[in-house]
Parts: structure tokens; sequence; C-alpha cells
């Protein structure tokens, strides 16, 4: 058994956007992943396309506004004049557009997978190595527990881990998993087995 493992967390889909319809009752907008451009002059605007859920009308999200197309890198002028689906997706969660337009995403509506290679607790406890790593691949951030993906790779219950919890069995960043912590990108989740064993000498 390996010391080093990695959790890769893929969200299949964007956040929806928040926002009352002005020509329906729906209020939620998904993103088309397209952008709208009007160059005026030297000036550029930039905007990604919301369609509404109900009846399909458009909103926009500003990216740029007012900008010198001389100051966007040439690279991203063209990603957004080719309406790039990995750039939109880096827009659609991004935090500081998120505060920029003063919006609100529907996170809970964000489906995802986790890639990771089914390491159980059992696993753990009949290995000889004294900590066990898992680093984070989480490149879209929409608020997820880091409680919920632990539970997921490890197979265990809400019960299994607020025992872990309450052993410091777990440790992020070099300070003990709290119930309520999020995920971020690269975050590095540590396992200490010996401390896991004792729980299981006490309980028995």
């Amino acid at each position: 058994m390996r010391n080093e493992y990695t959790w890769e967390i893929k969200a299949t889909n964007t956040p929806l956007l928040i926002k009352k319809c002005s020509h329906c009752n729906n209020d939620r907008f998904y993103c088309s992943e397209k952008f709208r451009l009007n160059a005026q002059k030297k000036n550029v605007d930039v905007w990604l396309i919301y369609r509404c859920q109900k009846c399909d009308s458009t909103t926009n999200m500003t990216i740029f506004h007012r900008v010198k197309t001389s100051s966007i890198n040439k690279k991203l002028y063209e990603q957004l004049s080719e309406n790039e689906s990995e750039l939109a997706w880096k827009y659609a969660f991004s935090y500081e557009i998120k505060q920029k337009n003063n919006i609100e995403f529907d996170f809970k509506s964000v489906d995802y997978k986790i890639c990771h290679d089914g390491i159980t607790l059992e696993d753990i406890l009949n290995s000889n190595i004294e900590i066990i790593t898992f680093n984070i691949k989480y490149p879209f951030d929409f608020n997820l527990k880091l409680s919920s993906v632990i539970r997921t790779c490890l197979g265990i219950s809400s019960k299994q881990l607020e025992r872990l919890i309450e052993w410091e069995v777990i440790s992020i960043q070099e300070q003990f998993l709290q119930r309520k912590r999020k995920v971020k990108n690269e975050n590095v989740v540590k396992v200490d087995v010996g401390k896991l064993k004792n729980i299981i000498e006490q309980k028995n």
C-alpha cells in the first residue's frame, strides 16, 4: 500500500445563476458557455451569457467593462472570441466575478464525481504506514464540505467520521479536521494510522 494518493473532484456542470427572470416567474439561469463581445473604438466589453431555465431569455454577467482591447492578452481574447468552454467554466465558478457582478450562484445545483482509489479504513488499518496522505484536486470551487468528500472516498458513515474528528485522526494543512470545513484545491488530507488503530482498540 502506498502512503500517498489523490482525490480528484470533478464538477459535471456549472452552477446556476440565481436571478429573477424579467420574462417569466423563474429565478434560475444556466451558463450558455458563450461570450458576447462589444468593441467600441479601442475599448471592449465582454459578458458571459446566461439563459433562463424556463423561457430561455438571456442575461449577461460582466467579465470586462470598457477595457482597452490592447490590455487583454491576445490568447485570452482569442479564447473569448471562440467561446472556449473551459474559459467559460472558469468564469462561471469565479468568486471574483461573483463579487464584481453582485450575484449569487446556486452551488447546490452542481453535480460532481470524485475519482479515487477506493482505499477503505480497513485497508488503512492493515497497513504498516504511520501517515497516509490524500492530495485533493478541486479546480472548481462550489462550497463542497470536506467531510462529504472524506466520507465518500473512505466509505464511512457520518457516525464513523464524527469519531475520527473526536480522536483527531484526520488533519488538513496541519490542522485537525473541523466538521464545517470546506474543500479547497490542493488541500492535503492526512490520516494518522496510529490514532486510528487506538480507536479500534478502545472500541474492542
